[in-house]
């Protein structure tokens, strides 16, 4: 173990060297965690990295995908904060009154873990992070050899202080190039449309373009903005956000660029209108096809002047803004019809941007329903839910019409039902129990989910089972008859086998232990 985990770590440093991306990241860390766990008998596992207080996992072993998305505080979780302060090895009793924040997650169909232990990952006193592993079976992890996997915790507490500060150094760097202000790393996603997507706002949020946000209702433009804004040079700035339809048509250019006492019948006062508030910073405009054809040009007045005039005033007024155009319309189609400006389309468009539908981007359904639930555990008071296999395959088929938004209340709902539908539960029953949302608690249609065409992803045929397989199920299926398959194309030779399949070979022993193609050591 300790050798193919030295070799992951060395993979590690080198490309935190090189500057490589979370994402290209990611996959070492999952690397790493094989390489640490892989002799252990252990059903789950985790490595998590503190980060502005909060744990996220960066890399998990034996549990579901959407555990990714959730956030860890010591606060809600006592028994990582006990992890947190014990100067060794933290094993806890199988009869601990302490919740475990896994309890009810784990891929098999046990509710409870009965066999934790846990690592602190610390920079002198500091946490940087923690290492879990989990069992189903009460002692099997009694024989887990203590001095190794500390050994092995204060060589990965090393790696992550070499993380942190080899950012740090990029940050300085950043910092004497861009005029004292450092880029905050970007959220690591699962679908390759929204990983192009934030590497082109990784692109253009250092500049002074304005961005032409589009996408469907739903589906996170406001996020997007944020990250544009909290990359560029102007992130400690404003950020002021203008919904243009919500603005009556005669009040539209006064809430823009403002007006003086008196302008008009009310004006009792002053006021700076959005505009003069970005000064500095970032202007969202929402809804930006619905501005009305006659404040068109003034608006593209602004955006090539860069000056602004107040109603009532003689004077104009420079202002320093970038601008953030967002719209769930064809613009193009609206250029068309006569409806908007073309000289103001292409001002606004100087880099076009488009945030996908959710049905173009399953990949991240886990990582989002993770978030999601975690945030309705703490609503609800609950130890944990958990999205069970055919709920998962409801969402995985479903054609997200509202997309995000609409992902996120299905959730909401969903536990609410679940919990509702679970026996009485006393204040302290309620605090450790794991909720199962099932099918029926989405209120998904069933029938429009086997009518409507398949999202694009899922088109591979499902023939030969009698029925679908969820992501994880269908993965699991995939690499399990590949690893076969390979085996006997190579008469049992472990070591061809990886050679064919250009996996290391302890990751392969790993992962054919815990698919059930071989045993898994020491068991």
């Amino acid at each position: 173990m300790m050798t193919e985990f030295l070799h992951s770590l060395r993979e590690l440093l080198a490309r935190l060297a090189d500057g490589d991306d979370d994402q290209a990241l990611s996959q070492h860390w999952q690397s790493i965690l094989q390489a640490l766990v892989g002799d252990y008998p252990a059903d789950a596992s985790t490595l998590m990295v503190m980060d502005d207080g909060i744990l996220r996992p960066v890399a998990v072993l034996g549990l579901n995908d959407e555990v990714r998305g959730r956030e860890f505080t010591l606060g809600e979780h006592p028994r990582l904060a006990a992890i947190a302060a014990h100067p060794g090895v933290c094993r806890f009793p199988p009869d601990t009154d302490l919740p475990d924040p896994f309890d009810g997650l784990l891929d098999e169909q046990l509710s409870h873990v009965h066999d934790c232990v846990g690592v602190a990952l610390k920079d002198d006193r500091r946490l940087t992070g923690i290492l879990t592993l989990d069992a189903l079976g009460p002692g099997d992890l009694d024989n887990l050899n203590e001095g190794e996997l500390q050994a092995a915790a204060e060589l990965l507490a090393t790696c992550l202080r070499v993380a942190k500060r080899l950012s740090a150094t990029r940050s300085m760097l950043s910092e004497a190039l861009d005029d004292g202000h450092h880029q905050p790393s970007l959220h690591e996603w699962g679908s390759p449309v929204m990983r192009e997507l934030m590497g082109s706002v990784k692109l253009v949020a250092p500049t002074d373009m304005n961005v032409l946000l589009t996408g469907e209702t739903g589906v996170g433009k406001e996020h997007v903005v944020r990250a544009l804004h909290d990359r560029s040079q102007r992130r400690n700035g404003p950020l002021v956000h203008v919904n243009c339809a919500a603005l009556p048509e005669s009040l539209i250019e006064s809430a823009l660029f403002g007006h003086r006492r008196g302008a008009f019948s009310g004006a009792m006062n002053d006021h700076r209108g959005h505009f003069a508030m970005a000064d500095g910073g970032t202007l969202m405009l929402d809804e930006v096809g619905e501005l009305p054809l006659s404040l068109q040009p003034k608006l593209l007045r602004v955006l090539q002047e860069g000056e602004i005039q107040p109603l009532g005033s003689e004077r104009v007024q420079p202002v320093d803004v970038r601008v953030v155009a967002v719209t769930n319309r064809d613009l193009i189609t609206e250029v068309k019809a006569g409806r908007f400006r073309e000289d103001l389309y292409h001002r606004l468009g100087v880099f076009p941007l488009r945030v996908p539908p959710l049905r173009e981007r399953l990949e991240d359904i886990p990582l989002l329903a993770g978030h999601f639930l975690e945030e309705n555990r703490i609503r609800l008071g609950v130890a944990n839910l958990r999205l069970e296999p055919e709920a998962e395959r409801a969402l995985l088929q479903w054609d997200w019409p509202g997309n995000v938004r609409e992902l996120e209340h299905v959730l909401a709902r969903g536990a609410l039902r679940a919990l509702g539908e679970a026996d009485a539960f006393s204040a302290e029953e309620q605090r450790r129990a794991v909720i199962r949302i099932h099918d029926r608690h989405l209120d998904l249609s069933r029938e429009r989910s086997a009518s409507d065409p398949k999202p694009v992803g899922t088109q591979a045929s499902t023939d030969h089972c009698p029925e679908a397989l969820s992501l994880r199920e269908a993965t699991n299926a995939f690499q399990r008859d590949t690893i076969l398959r390979t085996l006997s194309s190579q008469n049992g030779n472990w070591a061809a086998t990886a050679r064919q399949l250009d996996m290391d070979p302890g990751n392969l022993h790993r992962m054919a232990a815990r698919l059930g193609v071989k045993p898994r050591q020491g068991s």
